[in-house]
Formats: C-alpha cells, sequence, structure tokens
C-alpha cells in the first residue's frame, strides 16, 4: 500500500488525482461510478456513497460496491459520506445510508470520511448513537470555530474547504483549532495543495516542513498506522 513520505504534502481529498512528485493524494472513489482502485505510488483511495447520487432505486446496489471495494488494502477510509440538507435524498434514506457505511468502516477498522451540508445536528446525533470504532474527518469545513472545537471534542478531524481556506477571513479559524486534528484538501479543484500549505502555515505561525511533519503525523494516527 503507498503511504505519504516525509516530505510529501498530503491532499487529505481530491477527485481525478494525478500522481505528482512531492504530493500523496486520497482519492475519493464515488460509488455510482463503480471505479475500481489501482496500486499506484503517491495515491490512496477512500470509497463511499455521497448523498447526492443516492436514491431508492440505486441504494442497494451502491451500498454493494462500497461493501466490496472498501476490503481493497489501497482503500483507506469510507466516504465520502454523510448528509445534504440542499441536494440529495430524503433525510431517512440519507441516514440509514450513513450508518451503513459506518459499520462497514467499523468492521474493517477504517475510518470515515464525511460531507455534511447543514446537518450538523444530524450528524452529532449520529456520532452519539453509532459510538464509532473508528475516527471521522469532516471534509470541506467552513463553519465557525465553535463547531469546529465542538467536532473535534468527539474527536473528529477537520479538512477545510480550499477556497475558503486560502482566503483572510480563514485565519481566526486556523489559529482556534489544534493542529493535531485537522488536514487540507484540494477536492478535486484544480488548487495547488502547495499554496494551501503555505497560507495554513503562515496562519499557523510555523514553517511549511514543519506542517508537513505535523500532516504526516495526523495521518499517521488518523488512519491507525502506527499498529
Amino acid at each position: 500500500m503507498s503511504f505519504p513520505k516525509q516530505n510529501d504534502f498530503i491532499d487529505i481529498h481530491t477527485h481525478g488525482a494525478v500522481p505528482s512528485p512531492g504530493i500523496f493524494s486520497v482519492e475519493t472513489l464515488m460509488a455510482h461510478e463503480e471505479r475500481i482502485p489501482m496500486e499506484t505510488a503517491g495515491l490512496a483511495y477512500t470509497s463511499g456513497i455521497h448523498p447526492w447520487n443516492l436514491n431508492d432505486e440505486n441504494h442497494d446496489r451502491l451500498l454493494l460496491y462500497v461493501e466490496k471495494i472498501a476490503s481493497y488494502e489501497s482503500v483507506i477510509a469510507i466516504g465520502e459520506a454523510g448528509f445534504d440538507k440542499i441536494k440529495g435524498p430524503s433525510m431517512d434514506l440519507q441516514q440509514r445510508t450513513f450508518e451503513e457505511q459506518v459499520y462497514i468502516a467499523g468492521k474493517l477498522r477504517k475510518p470515515v470520511v464525511i460531507h455534511c451540508v447543514r446537518a450538523w445536528e444530524e450528524l452529532i446525533s449520529a456520532h452519539k448513537k453509532l459510538k464509532p470504532a473508528t475516527p471521522w474527518l469532516i471534509h470541506g469545513f467552513r463553519g465557525k470555530p465553535e463547531l469546529g472545537m465542538q467536532l473535534i471534542s468527539k474527536g473528529m478531524y477537520l479538512s477545510f474547504w480550499f477556497d475558503f481556506i486560502t482566503r483572510r477571513e480563514a485565519t481566526p479559524l486556523i489559529q482556534s483549532l489544534p493542529v493535531d486534528h485537522i488536514f487540507l484538501e484540494t477536492d478535486g479543484s484544480g488548487a495547488d495543495i502547495r499554496n494551501i500549505y503555505k497560507k495554513v502555515s503562515g496562519d499557523i505561525g510555523i514553517g511549511v516542513d514543519e506542517l508537513k511533519i505535523q500532516m504526516l503525523k495526523n495521518y499517521t494516527v488518523f488512519f491507525n498506522r502506527n499498529n
């Protein structure tokens, strides 16, 4: 299985990644696309059912795909899975499908990568109900510091929306959160992960190389690579 090197920039959540020297990417396999992961240097995968692509008719097929793909060694997490009150099917179907994916993650001892839009109460309630055996990562986060700390206090990790995190108004959020519970991402946007690292390292007041070391530590803990 591919694993980031000490000097790599880690892009924790992306789509359509192209291997690039010095960048380690975690590619998202969307269940409705039914792609098969490849063993590629500098690349690992997550796989899950995104609420945007879920409906009553395809639920069973998508879940079977996730159950199959999740066992691949190169698939290091389940997701992105989650809740969306703006786009997606009924919240009942979203909740049931999310719980099914958390069950798969727990069975395989793999973390969960989460998409959440205006459904924080549902997410926090699910965490309380399910008592997950593996950690959760909220991708694309751009909420208030208070919400960020609430999620982190429950053991979750945050990765920030690529466009938001490079803005000046994101600096107070970055500075308010523990660096050992954050990640950085491009989400397949074409943004340069190196520029995101540069901005965030300046916000925190450390060098880019030091931030790289911290992100590798976070990766190792989150994906339980110490064992």
